[in-house]
């Protein structure tokens, strides 16, 4: 059986982010899905070390770099569209949940029990560790295109940071008090 799963998944590359703003700094699916990688494995470490928690570390930042793996299909669809009442809301989850599956389906049936989990991630501390991620990665954009003096991404970094508080997760928090603020700072404040 041929099957076109990883040229699909390599092609992550040429979907663009944030397309209803001005960027500075262009962004794309595939460089995403490797900093929510990167902060979910992160959060994880965290929530074992800090926090008591027993996650499989390994599996949340696997899960994040499938996390948006489905715009593939669908394009990366703005959050002001996407939240913009509770009927697209839904419909756009069903879309994923097609593309997740239409994805799956692409892989020869003896792996696809090893990539469900993370194209169609069903355990719940897995998914709040990877959705975290994901809104941190969001933020680090919008202050990295504010330190460019890029003020049009000001609200969306309001609204992220307080989505970001209000999930009451201990290990955002520290991961905010502890590394947020150096992204803010020049290579040159970095020492």
């Amino acid at each position: 059986m041929k099957s076109h799963f990883f040229a699909y998944i390599f092609r992550m590359r040429f979907i663009q982010r944030w397309a209803l703003m001005r960027n500075t700094a262009p962004e794309n699916v595939q460089e995403h899905s490797h900093q929510v990688a990167v902060l979910a494995h992160a959060l994880a470490v965290i929530r074992n070390e800090r926090f008591g928690g027993s996650v499989d570390a390994g599996a949340v930042a696997v899960a994040a770099l499938y996390h948006d793996a489905g715009e593939i299909f669908t394009g990366d669809m703005p959050t002001p569209i996407k939240y913009m009442n509770p009927a697209i809301r839904t419909a756009y989850k069903d879309v994923e949940a097609v593309a997740a599956r239409r994805l799956l389906d692409m892989v020869p049936p003896q792996l696809q029990a090893a990539y469900a989990p993370v194209l169609e991630v069903r355990d719940g501390e897995t998914a709040a560790l990877v959705k975290a991620a994901d809104k941190l990665s969001a933020y680090i954009k919008c202050l990295e295109e504010l330190k460019a003096g890029n003020g049009e991404f000001r609200q969306a970094a309001e609204q992220t940071r307080a989505a970001l508080e209000s999930y009451g997760l201990p290990e955002v928090q520290y991961f905010m008090d502890t590394f947020l603020d150096s992204f803010s700072l020049t290579l040159d404040q970095l020492k």
